[in-house]
């Protein structure tokens, strides 16, 4: 199936595989060539090396990703390059270990993550950006901390808003504009424009001048990107949402345990692309109801 496109005439070329709705962490919140593996926490699925190596084989495949909370990166950072993997995101809201606790509700070790993260740099697994949402009175005390280490050394830091989890209608009083965020770090020096180190995804990067890492920005509440998203999401239960910030799923596991053919395959994928709204209502206190929002 080449050339995929929604009925807004934006071209559908990204597929976010949840391999698991499972995590080891409980943290406060076709037409295809890139491919995204996400969760819940994706490394604690048994067989993942398996599922990247298989997934590299397929033709027209030329971006494989992952979105790690980092715990068990350094275990298996070897085995996921050497299965096909390109690059690793890993989650990191604070670089204070106490606070690290407090945020993943005692699920995990800051030393672990950040050994994932050395770990998976030196075994090639690069760039390897660094996702921290921003919550008021949690970590924004920690944005200039974040924003040095990008001067210093090459780390790719991406501040996220945050977003409202299932079930509830705002994230305020938590929730920090990119703006603000962006003015803040600006502390430390003017910001210039540039380019992405990998990949084309919402942020929009940034660096200090002779900064050796870069600073992104993701606005999904304050200036959505839906008009620009190429992206679809396969849940873990084996549904196909054109939208992750929808309730709008098609499901895919039974008609294929039930030996569908691949021409009616092809019309289910095209029944999810066809309904891709043409944006998230977040912004009118809509918030899905039917699944926690996941990475």
């Amino acid at each position: 199936m080449t050339g995929l496109s929604d009925s807004f005439q934006r071209p559908i070329n990204y597929l976010r595989i949840s391999v698991t709705d499972r995590c080891n962490l409980r943290c406060v919140y076709w037409g295809i060539n890139k491919i995204r593996l996400t969760g819940g926490e994706p490394l604690v699925r048994s067989g993942l090396p398996k599922l990247i190596q298989m997934l590299a084989q397929i033709e027209n495949i030329d971006d494989i990703s992952l979105t790690t909370n980092g715990t068990l990166l350094s275990g298996y950072a070897a085995e996921l390059k050497q299965a096909g993997l390109g690059r690793v995101n890993v989650s990191l809201d604070t670089l204070k270990p106490d606070r690290f606790e407090l945020i993943t509700r005692g699920g995990g070790n800051l030393d672990q993550v950040l050994e994932g993260i050395e770990v998976a740099r030196a075994v090639g697994l690069n760039p390897v950006k660094l996702n921290v949402v921003v919550m008021s009175g949690i970590n924004d005390d920690e944005l200039l901390d974040f924003a040095t280490k990008t001067i210093t050394e090459e780390w790719h830091i991406r501040f996220i808003e945050l977003m409202p989890f299932a079930g509830e209608s705002t994230v305020a009083p938590r929730f920090i504009s990119a703006s603000e965020i962006r003015q803040r770090v600006e502390l430390l020096g003017e910001l210039e424009p540039c380019l992405p180190t990998m990949g084309n995804g919402p942020a929009k990067y940034f660096r200090f001048p002779h900064a050796m890492g870069t600073i992104g920005f993701i606005t999904p509440i304050s200036e959505h990107f839906c008009f620009q998203c190429n992206r679809m999401r396969f849940t873990a239960d084996g549904k196909l949402r054109p939208c992750l910030l929808s309730d709008y799923e098609v499901d895919v596991k039974q008609p294929l345990r039930s030996g569908i053919s691949s021409a009616e395959l092809k019309e289910l994928i095209k029944q999810a692309v066809a309904n891709k709204p043409l944006r998230h209502r977040m912004a009118e206190g809509y918030v899905p109801k039917g699944r926690r929002l996941v990475k």
